[in-house]
């Protein structure tokens, strides 16, 4: 996009100072991100497209964002530094509508650092904390949020899906995937049995954040502390359990989500320890009796989850996903699976370290 038609869309927001330039920031997967650079000693801010296709209720998203900001600065000490602050458009609005795109904007917060992958037992804790600490500032927070993507981590609703996916068979694909498709069945009833738990308040719902990797927590450079969640568009009402099982996905695999060589593909319990440490030191006040009884299972339903969404993906097409090649999704379903059995495997050692820190 040209520089003056970023100029133009950054005008419709509140502003301080005189813009000096507007640069991207990152690769933009889901969203466009960019800085906008004011001149003097005005702050810098974060310009962002966000996408309606993903979040089709762009001003419910911003509502939850605003909400949950405006919680979280009244109960620290330096809110400007440790949540986002949003900035309204000059009409009010929490955004501006271009035409079909949805702009926002926050506050650019300097002297921070971010990491895109957690590689030490001392990064994973410090990733605890952040989601901990999110979640805790937020245990009190009982204002209804916006669903802003359907059924997100409610397996009833993806296999609802999957099922009308598996009917369809729409380009051809289910009778070569028989045993990977074994694979989710098998699991079927454990899985919806977990989640009945949460339809029924057995497992409460609170402020989640889900989408809880390293990347979207924000560390303070001068001391190397964390400071805050950011990437708040997926905050919905949800189950902590998702965001730390989420967690655990992301953070222990000794290799990627998509490693054709499985034998890279573990989970490790020294990082799931370190995580749930760094986790429960923030969050365990705040958690109920059933919420840690269900804590270490979290990570082996988010992974499965996962395994159930890249397959039904590839069956349907690759319609979902971006792929790199034909089979992309087929083996990301495979690597996922590999995960999912190494958290298996090593469930009972889970509970006993959620157990003892809890």
């Amino acid at each position: 996009m040209n520089q003056k038609k970023l100029f133009e869309i950054a005008s419709h927001f509140a502003l301080e100072g005189e813009i000096a330039s507007i640069e991207a920031l990152g690769e933009g997967f889901i969203n466009d991100t960019f800085v906008v650079k004011t001149t003097g000693s005005t702050p810098d801010y974060i310009l962002q497209r966000k996408n309606h296709i993903v979040f089709p209720d762009v001003p419910g998203m911003m509502d939850n964002i605003k909400a949950v900001t405006e919680h979280i600065k009244a109960k620290v000490t330096d809110p400007m530094r440790e949540t986002l602050t949003v900035v309204p458009a000059t009409d009010g609005k929490l955004y501006h509508k271009d035409g079909e795109n949805y702009w926002a904007v926050c506050l650019f917060i300097p002297d921070t650092v971010t990491y895109d992958r957690a590689d030490s037992t001392a990064l994973a804790y410090q990733g605890g904390v952040g989601i901990g600490r999110f979640q805790a500032l937020l245990s009190d927070f009982t204002s209804p949020l916006n669903e802003t993507i359907k059924g997100f981590h409610n397996i009833r609703w993806r296999f609802e899906q999957w099922d009308a996916t598996i009917a369809a068979d729409p380009v051809g694909r289910v009778s070569e995937v028989q045993e990977e498709i074994e694979w989710v069945e098998s699991r079927r009833e454990q899985m919806l049995s977990f989640w009945s738990k949460v339809e029924t308040g057995e497992i409460p719902t609170h402020v989640t954040h889900n989408d809880t990797k390293i990347s979207n927590i924000l560390f303070d450079r001068p001391t190397g502390n964390v400071l805050c969640a950011i990437d708040l568009d997926t905050v919905m009402s949800s189950t902590s359990l998702n965001d730390f099982g989420d967690a655990i996905r992301s953070y222990t695999n000794t290799g990627a989500e998509d490693d054709k060589c499985l034998d890279n593909v573990e989970m490790s319990i020294d990082m799931f320890r370190a995580y749930a440490e760094g986790y429960l030191s923030e969050q365990r006040a705040s958690m109920c009796a059933s919420e840690k009884e269900w804590l270490a299972f979290s990570g082996r339903y988010i992974t499965f989850e996962q395994v159930l969404r890249f397959l039904m993906d590839y069956i349907d097409g690759d319609k979902y996903y971006k792929i790199a090649y034909a089979d992309h999704n087929l083996v990301r379903t495979r690597a996922q699976y590999k995960l999912l059995q190494s958290m298996e495997r090593q469930y009972e050692e889970m509970c006993a370290i959620v157990k003892e820190l809890a």
